[in-house]
């Protein structure tokens, strides 16, 4: 289970909906619905942390809900 924020929002110049977790540098994925692009970001982010393990990169500690200003 993914435990890091993540963020979906639809990209009309996609035409699909996007999933980020930001807390995980440049991991997004997309998907034709709001589902489809939470499961595919949960996969590319077990990849980004299984990757980062693999090359000895530290891996953030999930921060739960994050705030912006």
């Amino acid at each position: 289970m993914i435990k890091y924020e993540i963020i979906i929002y639809w990209s009309a110049e996609d035409d699909a909906f996007i999933a980020e977790a930001p807390e995980l540098p440049g991991c997004a994925a997309d998907g034709a619905t709001y589902h489809e692009a939470l499961a595919n970001v949960e996969q590319i982010a077990r990849e980004w942390i299984e990757t980062a393990r693999e090359l000895g990169r530290e891996i953030p500690v999930p921060k739960g809900k994050l705030v912006y200003a």
